[in-house]
């Protein structure tokens, strides 16, 4: 029995006509959008940008989704994997009204469209990708790999949500999209929505065959059955014949899906569930003319981009587009003024049930606060400074654990980790929720259950791809992970960084959730796995991006990383990195102190350092937790050894308050780094990452030539805490002598004491060497030793 009848097939079919001239005219038309008139080269963009080849594929899925939704009333969110088709989205987007209703200047009329044509990738105009100024997206797609990814963390904890997913097949041939195949195990049908993946197979990638385009079938099958998904296939080129395909196909699998949600949800399913996804095969570049010189232009890898794109040089180009154009009959889609004929416009769902206007798509219209505990009551007490020893996130992981417990209801929380939770001393966390897993859970498995709310995966693409979809329908999420591997997403935080900045522009666009990192297991302390897990150069990538959207910490303490999380977790549309250690350290400020520390960024620590009256002889400054230890010890040894010399202590624990203010918001006021630093003392400067990211924050600061930093500087290996810190010359004593050097090094106390310093080290190398160890007063040290 046919699925749609004559008269839906007709209007289905016209209403694709209808989006596929639309993405056409984006790419070519200037004027004469509606080709009222022959068309002339004066006509055509002088620079012709955009992606045909995936257009008619999308806008085939589109609106057969509409359909969808209308028949059954459900919720879809549409991620378009092959985000250079943002022609036919856009188009979807205005076709529906959305994009008029955002955009109020762009009609619904002939001089609407015209300006819709005119702004997609010219100069003031919008992206040639799917972007934040596409109404209805959350998925950028300008880098290909992570669109299942964001699917899936849109799905989680929206049980009345099917998110679907259209995946390109030059995207199947990344890592990330080939990981991601996996998040089925982790899909809960009780408490989540459900994902349908559309692999759209259309042959070709830029120049060459894609690799699954050219499998078999029953290849196909065997793979994605292998990852647990119930496969069904639509292909074929006839148009009307694949309508009623797909809307047949679409039909059994909504059925399908709600049977899954229906079962799991009166307890009624005893294994996993098979979800099942669609394989579409369709030419690349559908409908374009057949051939240009001979050559295939539909089907073909020609059609990718701009499939006749000499059409102001060459008439019979210009002749060739004007045949393809009319093809779609403009003259029966669009009336008199321009509008969509009213017969289509009704294929469109209603108000927010529009895919371009869902809520989930501009997750800040769906966000609520997390509900936070008092952070204070996990403060570590402190007697006295840099004495007592404690775990940091031992203490955070405790917090997180009530943030779990008091957000419980609301189910929009979650941590997503690489299987380091426990590793990572946040292991407290497990009292209030689980591991999630939705595969067979045995005896001997810790913590484990389907509706654990840790997400641990081995894969950093899945944790940051799951996550920003998370965030990015209206819900919160924490990421801890060892600092080494958090590069492996360098340039996924690149996309969501440049997103949130482009969302800072758009009115329209509501403040999501923050993405919040803890880097931990960090590049000084690793005493078991050595040189490759020794590595701070995500600072460096996140330290570049835009001042509005990224936020740098380095608490050097338990109760200054309680009070930055907690600051973190209350803010919205950033990007907040977090870098703090696992292992016993030692403790400097009590909560009392650790608050305005915070809050101010960075400031000086009087008990650590020499009563200056204003005129220090050297500021000691430092920013991490164990170039903080260091530099703390060198004041000690600085003040035993040269007690005479005037030492400044100052820790920085937000590293932008070291920028200028109009570089960064949170740079320090010039009165007040100027009170802190001076504008003439030498400056010795631990760091925990690589030293030209300070360089480069203090030019503009007086005199910057005077801040001498020291910090990691590529030498590692398994070796003990302390000598991490030598082989990167920024140990204690290499500290004091330094600033011994440039202070008064013509003093003779100074010089004897420079020598003690370097005979230490000698000191040092042989006992490592001999003991295994570091020495014991190294090990034992404290500002009361």
């Amino acid at each position: 029995m046919a699925t749609l009848s004559p008269a839906e097939l007709q209007l289905l079919h016209r209403y694709w006509q209808a989006a596929n001239y639309l993405a056409v005219g984006q790419i070519y038309l200037l004027d004469n959008v509606l080709l009222r008139q022959p068309l002339q080269k004066q006509h055509i963009k002088p620079r012709l940008l955009g992606h045909w080849g995936t257009s008619p594929g999308l806008n085939l899925i589109y609106v057969h989704l509409n359909r969808l939704i209308r028949r059954h009333n459900t919720t879809i969110l549409y991620i378009c994997g092959p985000g250079h088709g943002a022609p036919a989205i856009l188009a979807n987007t205005y076709l529906e009204g959305t994009y008029s209703e955002v955009y109020p200047s762009v009609t619904k009329d002939l001089s609407g469209l015209e300006a819709f044509f005119r702004q997609f990738s010219t100069p003031g105009g919008i992206p040639s990708h799917v972007s934040p100024h596409t109404p209805g997206s959350i998925h950028e797609g300008g880098e290909l790999g992570y669109s299942l990814a964001h699917a899936f963390g849109a799905a989680f904890d929206n049980p009345d949500l099917l998110v679907a997913c259209v995946v390109g097949d030059g995207e199947a041939e990344t890592g990330p999209l080939e990981g991601s195949w996996k998040s089925i195990h982790f899909l809960n049908p009780v408490r989540d929505g459900a994902v349908l993946p559309i692999l759209h197979l259309n042959g070709y990638k830029i120049a060459g065959p894609t690799v699954l385009a050219r499998q078999s079938d029953d290849t196909i099958k065997a793979l994605m059955e292998g990852h647990g998904y119930e496969v069904f296939f639509v292909e074929g080129d006839d148009p009307l014949l694949v309508h009623e395909q797909f809307a047949q196909t679409l039909e059994t699998i909504y059925t399908r899906i709600h049977k899954i949600q229906q079962q799991a949800r009166q307890q009624e399913i005893q294994q996993p569930p098979r979800w099942p996804m669609i394989v579409l095969r369709t030419p690349k570049g559908w409908t374009c003319p057949k051939q240009w010189n001979d050559k295939p232009l539909e089907g073909s890898f020609r059609s990718h981009q701009v499939p006749l794109d000499k059409v102001t040089e060459n008439a019979d180009q210009l002749a060739l587009l004007e045949e393809w154009m009319r093809s779609y009959h403009p003259e029966n889609l669009f009336d008199e003024k321009g509008a969509l004929l009213p017969e289509l416009a009704a294929l469109a769902p209603p108000g927010d049930k529009r895919m371009s206007a869902v809520a989930h798509a501009n997750g800040g219209r769906l966000l609520q606060d997390l509900q936070l505990p008092d952070f204070t009551q996990y403060a570590l007490p402190i007697s006295s400074p840099a004495v007592s020893v404690g775990m940091a996130t031992r203490q955070l992981g405790q917090y997180l654990r009530d943030v779990f417990a008091l957000n419980q209801q609301h189910k929009n929380f979650r941590l997503f980790c690489p299987d380091e939770t426990a590793s990572n001393k946040l292991d407290a966390v497990f009292e209030a929720t689980n591991r999630c897993s939705s595969s067979t859970i045995i005896n001997t498995d810790d913590h484990l259950s389907p509706d654990g709310r840790v997400m641990e995966v081995l894969s950093e693409h899945l944790c940051q791809g799951w996550l920003e979809g998370y965030l990015l329908t209206g819900r919160h999420g924490f990421f801890p992970c060892y600092e080494a591997f958090i590069t492996i997403i360098d340039s996924m935080f690149n996309q969501h960084a440049k997103w949130l900045k482009t969302c800072n522009e758009l009115p329209w666009r509501k403040p999501i959730a923050s993405l919040n990192y803890l880097l931990t297991s960090h590049a000084w302390r690793q005493d078991h796995n050595g040189y490759s897990h020794q590595g701070p150069g995500f600072i460096d990538t996140v330290v570049n991006k835009k001042s509005t959207v990224i936020r740098l910490y380095f608490p050097p303490d338990a109760n200054t990383l309680l009070s930055v999380t907690d600051h973190c977790l209350r803010s919205k549309n950033y990007v907040n990195v977090i870098v703090a250690g696992k292992q016993s350290e030692l403790q400097y400020l009590t909560m009392e102190e650790a608050i305005p520390h915070c809050k101010k960024g960075a400031g000086i620590w009087h008990w650590a350092g020499h009563n200056d009256d204003g005129q220090p002889d050297i500021i000691l400054a430092c920013a991490g937790d164990v170039p903080t230890m260091e530099a703390v010890a060198a004041a000690w040894l600085l003040a035993k050894e040269v007690p005479h010399l005037k030492v400044r202590f100052i820790n920085v624990v937000d590293l932008m308050a070291l920028s200028p203010r109009p570089y960064h918001p949170h740079g320090l006021p010039d009165n007040d780094f100027n009170d802190m630093f001076t504008t003439g003392t030498p400056v010795i400067f631990a760091f925990h990452g690589y030293v030209r990211v300070i360089h480069d924050l203090i030019h503009g600061r007086p005199h910057p030539a005077r801040f001498h930093v020291r910090g990691f500087m590529e030498e590692g290996t398994t070796t003990t805490p302390f000598d991490m810190v030598v082989l990167n010359n920024v140990s204690r004593y290499h500290l004091a002598i330094e600033a011994l050097k440039r202070s008064i090094p013509a003093q003779e106390d100074a010089q004897k004491a420079i020598e003690h310093f370097e005979s230490k080290l000698t000191q040092h190398h042989a006992y490592i060497r001999t003991h295994l160890r570091d020495m014991p007063e190294i090990e034992n040290w404290n500002w009361k030793a």
